[in-house]
């Protein structure tokens, strides 16, 4: 059987348009695995080597303590740094409390996502059999899952975190890191920070609201 892989020339952050496109769509578990990718911007490596007694549901923690490669090897996280608890969201909580129902026969030392061989699953394979075939189908750029990692730290500066926050959060060792490859622009914020500068070089002023427009008429 021959699988669609997109060749993949540039790292294309997702919008949260198309991350909702993907989550209606995908099948699980790759569906939970984006999700999780995109809300906790975790490595691929270490969302797929995180075992239940990682994840901390009463305190809202991801414990990041090892880290696997496609081919099913387990070792230590990148940088000391990476060694890392990240916190959960709600949206999290609930995905991995609905997902942990769905399991079957896991205890602590159980990996999250496994095979039907309960070995790890090979994340070059899911690329291409179902992440990709699916990309393909929406018409969307292909996706590496690297890009939800891009795709969280960017949304992190879309909301205002500093720059100290997200490295935590991604676990770099190196603020510059994060700073340069970690953040990348979103069309529609470009577009509101460019429609912004006009209105402060418009010499009539900022447009008025509809609801401020209709205020001014009755007033008048």
């Amino acid at each position: 059987m021959t699988y669609y892989l997109a060749p993949v020339r540039e790292l294309v952050v997702r919008s949260p348009q198309q991350v909702r496109q993907l989550l209606a769509a995908l099948p699980e578990p790759c569906r939970t695995i984006v999700l999780l990718l995109v809300l906790t911007g975790l490595r691929i490596g270490e969302l797929l080597a995180l075992r239940w007694k990682h994840v901390d549901l009463s305190r809202g923690v991801i414990r990041v303590q090892e880290t696997v490669s496609a081919n099913g090897c387990f070792g230590t996280p990148k940088t000391r740094s990476s060694k890392r608890d990240v916190p959960m969201s709600a949206p999290v909580i609930e995905a991995l409390l609905s997902y942990q129902q769905r399991c079957d026969n896991y205890d602590s030392g159980t990996l999250l996502f496994t095979s039907r061989n309960r070995t790890p699953l090979n994340y070059t394979h899911l690329l291409a059999r179902v992440l990709h075939p699916m990309c393909k189908r929406l018409g969307l750029p292909p996706a590496t899952w690297h890009s939800f990692r891009h795709t969280h730290g960017t949304l992190l500066g879309e909301v205002g975190e500093s720059l100290r926050t997200a490295q935590a959060i991604l676990g770099h060792s190196d603020l510059d890191t994060t700073l340069k490859v970690y953040t990348h622009p979103i069309p529609e914020s470009q577009r509101r920070a460019v429609e912004k500068v006009a209105e402060l070089l418009d010499p009539i002023g900022p447009k008025l609201t509809e609801t401020e427009q209709d205020r001014k008429r009755l007033v008048n």
